[in-house]
């Protein structure tokens, strides 16, 4: 279902990288990072947060390396950002991607 890859780093640890349509509201595409221990492990923390249908078949999408550099840095080793890749977009935390979209405020209200 994912196009991604993965890099194994020298410490044995592996940054994974998938192409994922968009939870929540279906609309686009997002790029994940995962650092874990293993391939197998990274994609059990995707299931883990209700990401059911992510597999990673091949290695036609590595992470780049300012993207292992962004999730080598954040405490979760689990970021996502919208795709195609915006140079001005931050990397995020997956809890954000994963909670649903706030309804718009209402005008006048109050």
């Amino acid at each position: 279902m994912a196009g991604g890859g993965f890099s194994k780093l020298p410490n044995g640890k592996v940054v994974v990288a998938l192409t994922l349509p968009r939870p929540v509201t279906g609309s686009g595409t997002v790029r994940v990072l995962v650092l874990a221990g293993n391939r197998a492990r990274a994609l059990t923390r995707l299931r883990n947060l209700g990401l059911r249908a992510v597999y990673l078949r091949g290695n036609a999408e590595p992470p780049t390396p300012d993207e292992i550099t962004a999730v080598l840095h954040h405490p979760d080793g689990l970021l996502w950002r919208t795709t195609p890749e915006c140079l001005e977009e931050l990397w995020m935390p997956i809890r954000a991607l994963l909670r649903p979209p706030r309804p718009p405020a209402h005008a006048g209200a109050g």
